[in-house]
């Protein structure tokens, strides 16, 4: 694990992140205390990348059938013959359990007349097209087709299904359409040693999807950075950290990167007139929506009384104590040594491409941001909870995938507590920006150098793969 180094790039004035995780009352996991950004540059990112169809077209080609995405949870297909169906742009795949021990993915074509094979996941036995009747076994090897006195010309080793690399992470499968793509281990690098949370212990409590009318990069942008917080959602500032986050973002690691916020300290925006009291009034009547939003119950109760901040004490610290104990009130699992910033901060990693999962010590979110079909104004952004069962090892099945109409805000579905209108005020300035990009005679976004770090950092990664 790299040790800590100081940053080229200014930083704002004031708390930094890592000072606030000096004054954590628990031992704070290494992984955090690692703090590196390293300089990029400062160069213009071009708009055709967000707007043009031939981008589009040329991303299909060069990113999405290259690289390692996540395409499903080992929990939805449990059984032999269990299967989903994973769709990027006009690609279409099959992940099946084909054995107890064994996952593949099938492109989800008819080697006949080209009809999708499966439209929706399930179980079967064999993957049959219902428009001929051709049929392959589940290991991808083709049954005697229909009629074959009519096709001679056809042999089981020239039909079989053609596949795809597929890799399993903590209880995600990804895969990889690129037969000589690298390990999926490889592709990681560091990843793991940063990321420390036991995924495969939680299982999926809520899968909610909706078509927003933007590029997936526009998206995908507006959640890896939390600069946009003292104009989308001000009313975070006197308990969300924003501009003291911390950017960790290496040239070495193209693949990931991640911040962290501190929350249950005020924004350096209005800390000269904000009060610890304050800092913890503001937080409850927020409803901590981050904390909601992952299954946490730190919010006042009708009846309650404010905790009193301790003589030299801070908010922060209150609100670490009040977390541990409704914890250990409702949970089986032991918390108390848990650290602060475990049990309090958003802390968000990016792997390229769209793979957008918080690190936390009791539950996650997963973000996960998609093209929609090969459409530049369009795209598919995905909200999934990972929650920490209440009983270890008793598993709920996973939830099924929610589609939220486009009139329909996410403020509307209850599951999603208070994090519902804050997405909404996010995605209130998706399509704007979308606009904006095709009417700006600017060539490129400029962008803030730390700030706005991990989306420069993405994109280079991104022009690599569109380049090589």
């Amino acid at each position: 694990m790299d040790e800590t180094s100081e940053s080229v790039t200014a930083r704002c004035p004031g708390p930094s992140v890592q000072d606030y995780l000096d004054q954590d009352s628990r031992p704070v996991p290494a992984a955090l205390r690692h703090d590196r950004n390293d300089y990029i540059g400062s160069e213009d990112i071009d708009s055709a990348r967000f707007v043009s169809r031939e981008w589009a077209e040329r991303e299909m080609r060069q990113v999405w059938r290259r690289v390692w995405q996540f395409a499903c949870l080992e929990s939805e297909i449990p059984e032999v013959g269990d299967h989903e169906v994973y769709e990027i742009g006009d690609d279409s795949l099959i992940v099946v359990r084909t054995a107890p021990d064994e996952i593949r993915a099938y492109v989800n074509v008819c080697l006949h007349r080209g009809r999708k094979l499966r439209t929706s996941g399930g179980n079967v036995g064999e993957f049959r097209c219902s428009f001929h009747g051709f049929a392959w076994n589940l290991d991808g090897t083709m049954q005697t087709p229909p009629c074959a006195w009519d096709f001679p010309h056809v042999t089981p080793e020239k039909f079989a299904l053609p596949e795809a690399q597929v890799a399993t992470w903590r209880g995600f499968v990804f895969i990889n359409m690129d037969p000589y793509a690298e390990s999926f281990e490889s592709y990681r690098g560091t990843f793991d040693e940063y990321y420390i949370w036991p995924l495969e212990d939680r299982y999926k409590s809520l899968h909610i999807a909706k078509v927003l009318p933007c590029n997936w990069k526009v998206a995908q942008d507006a959640f890896i950075e939390s600069f946009h917080v003292i104009a989308t959602h001000p009313q975070m500032l006197p308990w969300l950290a924003d501009a003291n986050s911390q950017y960790d973002v290496m040239a070495d690691q193209p693949n990931w990167n991640r911040m962290i916020n501190i929350q249950g300290a005020p924004s350096p925006h209005v800390a000269d007139s904000v009060t610890e009291e304050d800092v913890l009034e503001t937080f409850y009547d927020s409803r901590a929506f981050y904390a909601a939003a992952q299954g946490r119950d730190l919010v006042m109760q009708e009846g309650d009384e404010m905790p009193a901040i301790p003589a030299g004490g801070t908010a922060r610290q209150v609100l670490a104590e009040r977390m541990r104990a409704q914890l250990a009130a409702t949970s089986t699992q032991d918390f108390s040594q848990t650290a602060d910033t475990e049990l309090l901060d958003a802390i968000n990693y990016l792997l390229f491409p769209n793979f957008n999962p918080w690190g936390g010590a009791k539950s996650n979110i997963i973000y996960r941001f998609r093209p929609n079909g090969l459409d530049p104004n369009s795209c598919t952004a995905e909200i999934i909870f990972m929650s920490a069962p209440k009983k270890p090892g008793e598993m709920p099945p996973p939830a099924k995938i929610r589609w939220v109409p486009e009139d329909m805000l996410f403020a509307d579905i209850p599951e999603l507590g208070v994090l519902g209108p804050v997405f909404d005020q996010d995605c209130e300035n998706l399509p704007y920006v979308q606009q904006g990009l095709k009417a700006m005679r600017k060539p490129g976004i400029t962008l803030a150098n730390y700030q706005e770090s991990r989306i420069r950092h993405f994109n280079q990664t991104l022009d690599r793969w569109m380049n090589t």
